[in-house]
C-alpha cells in the first residue's frame, strides 16, 4: 500500500472513529445551570424505597427528605422539579446515560463511586449511633465493657459495634432493627447500635428522656451526584448546599424527616 493511500485510510478511520465516539458520548456531558433553566425543569433521580430519605406519599408521589431537597433546589433555580424514581442498582446508570440530570438519591460517597460520578459536598448522612439509657455512663466505645449491646444481625451497625467494642462487651444480635428496638425498650439490653431514624422512632414510643444518643459509631456522608466534568454544575450545587446549610433550611428538613439536627461534617 502506497503512502498516500495509507494516509487517506488513516484519515478516514480517524473521522469515522470521531463520529462513533460522538455518537456514544453523553448527550449532556457539559450541561450547565443555564441549560437547565432554558429547559425549564430539572430531572432528578431519587430512591422511593428508603424512608425517611425517599418514600411515596398518599398520592403515590415521591416524598421524603431527598424529595424536599430536590424541590428546594429546583425552586432556587426557578425550574420545575421532575423527580424520577430510581433503584439502588440503576441510579448511577440512569445518571450516566442522561436519563436524569442529577441524583438526590441517598448515594453514599465512596472512592469507588467517585470514579464514576462527581459528588457534591454532603447534603445528608447515614448516621449510626450507640443509643442507650439516659444517664448511663457511656461516652465512648471504651465504656462498653460489660454492657449488653443489641444490634440487627449482619447490619452496618453490627459491623460498627463489633469493630469498636472492647473485649468484654456483650453483643446480642437480633433478626432486625425492630427486634433490637424492642429488646432495648424491654430492658433485655442496655443499649443498641442503630440509625438515628430508629432512635427517633424509639423516642416517640417511650417517656421523654428515657434514652439518648451516647456517641456516633459511623457517619456515612451522602452527596448529590452528577456526571464527571460538570464543574459549573458542581459549583452551583455546592453553593446551594452551603447556602441552605448556613440559613438553616437543610436543618429544618432534617428535623422534619429524621427528627435530628443536620449533621456536622469535617
Amino acid at each position: 500500500m502506497n503512502t498516500s493511500r495509507r494516509a487517506t485510510l488513516a484519515l478516514a478511520l480517524a473521522v469515522s472513529t470521531g463520529f462513533v465516539a460522538a455518537a456514544f458520548a453523553p448527550l449532556a456531558s457539559a450541561q450547565s445551570v443555564a441549560d437547565i433553566k432554558k429547559k425549564g425543569e430539572i430531572t432528578i433521580g431519587m430512591l422511593v424505597d428508603f424512608p425517611p430519605y425517599g418514600t411515596t406519599n398518599a398520592q403515590n408521589q415521591p416524598d421524603g427528605y431527598d424529595a424536599d431537597v430536590a424541590k428546594l433546589l429546583a425552586k432556587e433555580w426557578g425550574v420545575k422539579a421532575n423527580i424520577v424514581p430510581v433503584t439502588g442498582p440503576n441510579r448511577i446508570p440512569f445518571l450516566l446515560t442522561n436519563k436524569v440530570d442529577l441524583l438526590v438519591a441517598s448515594l453514599a460517597v465512596t472512592p469507588e463511586r467517585a470514579k464514576q460520578v462527581q459528588f457534591s459536598q454532603p447534603y445528608a448522612a447515614a448516621t449510626i449511633v450507640l443509643y442507650g439509657k439516659t444517664g448511663a455512663a457511656i461516652k465512648s466505645a471504651a465504656d462498653l465493657k460489660g454492657v449488653r449491646v443489641g444490634v440487627a444481625r449482619a447490619s452496618t451497625q453490627d459491623v460498627a459495634v463489633t469493630k469498636a467494642a472492647p473485649e468484654g462487651t456483650e453483643i446480642r444480635r437480633f433478626d432486625d432493627d425492630a427486634s433490637a428496638m424492642q429488646a432495648l425498650i424491654s430492658g433485655q439490653v442496655d443499649a443498641i447500635g442503630c440509625s438515628i431514624t430508629v432512635a427517633a422512632q424509639i423516642a416517640q414510643r417511650v417517656p421523654a428522656n428515657t434514652f439518648e444518643n451516647k456517641f456516633t459509631l459511623v457517619q456515612q456522608a451522602m452527596g448529590i451526584a452528577m456526571r464527571p466534568g460538570q464543574d459549573e454544575l458542581l459549583k452551583n450545587v455546592n453553593d446551594f448546599i452551603a447556602k441552605n446549610t448556613a440559613n438553616g433550611e437543610l436543618n429544618k428538613l432534617y428535623q422534619k424527616w429524621l427528627k435530628s439536627d443536620f449533621p456536622k461534617f469535617q
